[in-house]
């Protein structure tokens, strides 16, 4: 998918979204998934807001009790890039005390909808910010397991800052995620760089690379051809070339693609691998299926690369 969102509000959405907040009409939908549904606040609780679930799913584990959590993109198939917001997305942010955006050229969208209900009172946790990274940079920064930890020690942070009564509560919650709800998907991390640092891999856009290089494993495809697809821009010639021979002449021992974003190019690669028997693994975007943890929705990533890379390497 593309790292700079290229579709803006539509143009009625644009110019009167603080009158369609109030008044509930819409451009489109993605709804309220993981991390929150859509309860009202009940108690002291304050409400939190995620532009994408696979945070949204993080801050809700977080909050445990004491706020409640919803996210924006939720679906599937919604392409975070290009996400068109509605008035139930702008009246969710205006009624938030805390909005988690991911930054770095992803979710313009977000601070759109953040500049049509300015408030002082509301905290934004933007994630580029946080791990001082900009557009140009790689946005899909929750496939890196160095920078999801940094990302929840901001968010519990927050939460205590909005929470001061509760801050042994959020930092109990933080102890509990990195340490027990994370413990599987380290573990398959740990066990994939034992057996397969250095395995050659091909993969179809730059959202799996975070992920890749913390597994330790041998990432041929070029730079250019990831960064087209990623960006929804032309692949050159020279990039197709070079990664059709990869998986024609089988110098990749594995091949992953994410198959929310699957391009022409992306799909001729996919039936290379498969015609010369090369083992595939798909990544997601955003939570698949929507209804799992971001821990749940990771270990069955790596479940599945770590049977492609057995079955490509025999160990």
């Amino acid at each position: 998918m593309r790292y700079v969102a290229k579709v803006a509000f539509a143009a009625a959405c644009a110019l009167t979204l603080p009158a369609l907040a109030l008044l509930g009409g819409g451009c489109g939908r993605a709804g309220v998934g993981p991390g929150g549904g859509s309860a009202p606040l009940g108690g002291s609780g304050f409400s939190v807001v995620a532009a994408e679930n696979f945070w949204g799913s993080i801050a809700s584990q977080l909050a445990g009790a004491r706020a409640h959590v919803s996210s924006i993109i939720v679906n599937p198939s919604t392409d975070p890039h290009s996400y068109e917001p509605n008035a139930n997305d702008a009246r969710t942010i205006a009624g938030a005390r805390l909005v988690i955006v991911n930054g770095i050229g992803y979710d313009n969208w977000g601070r759109r909808l953040l500049g049509a209900s300015p408030s002082a009172a509301r905290v934004v946790l933007d994630v580029g910010k946080v791990l001082s990274l900009g557009e140009g940079d790689n946005p899909h920064q929750w496939y890196s397991p160095a920078h999801v930890a940094l990302v929840a020690e901001r968010i519990a942070a927050e939460y205590e800052r909005i929470d001061p009564p509760d801050a042994s509560y959020y930092a109990a919650r933080e102890r509990d995620f990195t340490q027990r709800a994370l413990a599987r998907y380290d573990a398959l991390r740990r066990e994939i760089r034992t057996r397969y640092a250095g395995v050659p891999v091909g993969y179809s856009e730059s959202i799996f690379q975070p992920l890749g290089e913390d597994l330790h494993l041998r990432l041929l495809t070029p730079y250019g051809f990831a960064k087209a697809v990623a960006e929804g821009t032309d692949v050159t010639v020279r990039d197709k070339q070079t990664v059709d021979a990869q998986a024609s002449n089988r110098r990749i021992a594995v091949w992953v693609y994410n198959s929310q974003n699957v391009s022409p190019d992306v799909q001729r690669v996919n039936e290379i691998a498969h015609e010369r028997g090369i083992p595939v693994a798909t990544v997601t975007e955003t939570l698949s299926p929507q209804s799992d943890s971001f821990q749940q929705w990771q270990v069955a990533e790596l479940e599945r690369l770590m049977r492609a890379l057995h079955a490509a390497t025999g160990h």
